[in-house]
């Protein structure tokens, strides 16, 4: 059988690019569905995208390479898309737009889109040796327990990176650029939760605040989740893409820093009340509690200088802490690293050494904030090469 081109995934990159791709187009995926990590994205609402996306929203070893794709579809193309089939959304907080029923309307979006451009989907769909002839591409595929094979022009690699493997997450894009020599970097978890030894919070599990967690290359106010296993939350889940192991990272947990004036009011009216009583009222108990033998937190209010309560105040504005490691691509949103940018044209994807050869999407070396940014690489980065495969 032969494709003008096929694409490996039916995700959120690989559908987009199908829809983009032109005539004679087959998408493939090992998956029972299409979309699936689209399906449990956001709490099942499918957080689509974000208003502010740009390219200072993204990590790779080249942090130009996402902007000639970002610029050409943006996140208002994307928006037009999801009005023109009718879904309802709205912004939730920091620009991220979330759809009011559910993800699955945005993967029957993308399944309507790519059949209206008349692709192909083959799902429960195995990829076995691919070989690579003068002009074209050779695929063997195992589906309804038969082996096919397929030749094509173009060739995409949409299989995403290595996060969340219960959802069936290989590293067959890196296998296959591999295969053709293109370069990788390292990848590693990103946007995952910090783990420390010894269920260091597990008394805290549960509790959340507003926080800013930073290290010495980024830093992020949103909010802080203790977790039996370590930290989460959306801080610690942006600050995690900028970790590396053995690092140190640095929590404060009142960022409005209003804390020790608002304290010193309090001394005046609440002296005789005890300050773990005081700062309870600004902090939640549980963490005032942790907190109080290692910040020697004991007696009135009053007894507090102004120079007491500054010390305070800077022991939780500056909380040093040492994760032990993340918990890995079992929980983590995306893959960092992954096929170097090095290896491709910014404005179509394309692989520079093996034309027809395309990489979209997480398996790239571009990975977004939590927040809607890596749904939006995925529409741009897929568009970018379905426009430049259609223009042929």
């Amino acid at each position: 059988m032969q494709y003008e081109t096929v694409i490996l995934g039916a995700g959120a990159a690989g559908m987009m690019c199908a829809a983009h791709a032109g005539q004679d187009v087959l998408v493939v995926d090992h998956a029972k569905n299409p979309g699936e990590k689209i399906r449990i994205s956001g709490g099942g609402r499918c957080n689509f995208t974000n208003m502010y996306a740009s390219a200072e929203n993204y990590l790779s070893q080249n942090p130009h390479f996402c902007k000639s794709a970002l610029a050409r579809y943006t996140q208002w193309d994307f928006i037009e898309l999801v009005d023109r089939h009718g879904i309802a959304w709205h912004e939730k907080t920091l620009g991220q737009l979330f759809c009011d029923g559910s993800a699955k309307q945005i993967v029957a979006m993308l399944v309507a889109e790519l059949k209206q451009a008349g692709a192909g989907l083959w799902l429960e769909t195995r990829v076995g040796r691919i070989s690579r002839g003068a002009d074209d591409f050779t695929v063997e595929l195992e589906r309804n327990g038969k082996t096919q094979t397929l030749s094509c022009r173009n060739l995409v690699l949409a299989t995403g990176g290595k996060s969340i493997p219960k959802m069936g997450a290989t590293g067959l894009a890196y296998d296959i650029a591999r295969q053709f020599g293109l370069p990788l970097i390292d990848t590693r978890a990103g946007l995952v939760p910090f783990t420390f030894p010894g269920e260091r919070f597990k008394p805290l599990a549960g509790v959340a605040l507003p926080a800013r967690l930073s290290n010495t290359r980024a830093s992020f106010d949103e909010a802080l989740l203790f977790t039996h296993r370590g930290l989460s939350g959306p801080a610690v889940l942006q600050l995690s893409s900028y970790w590396h192991e053995g690092e140190e990272i640095r929590a404060n947990l009142i960022p409005d820093g209003s804390l020790y004036e608002t304290l010193r009011s309090q001394r005046q009216t609440s002296g005789r009340k005890e300050i773990t009583t005081e700062l309870a009222k600004h902090l939640p108990a549980r963490l005032v509690e942790f907190l109080a033998p290692q910040l020697h937190l004991a007696g009135r209010l009053a007894d507090y200088s102004d120079g007491a309560l500054s010390t305070l105040c800077e022991a939780l504005a500056n909380w040093p802490l040492k994760p032990s490691g993340t918990e890995g691509y079992r929980t983590a949103e995306v893959t960092l690293g992954g096929i170097s940018t090095d290896a491709l044209s910014s404005k179509t994807l394309e692989a520079k050494t093996h034309p027809g050869l395309y990489a979209i999407g997480e398996a790239v070396d571009v990975t977004g904030w939590l927040g809607g940014y890596n749904f939006q690489w995925a529409w741009a980065s897929g568009v970018a090469a379905g426009a430049a495969i259609a223009r042929g």
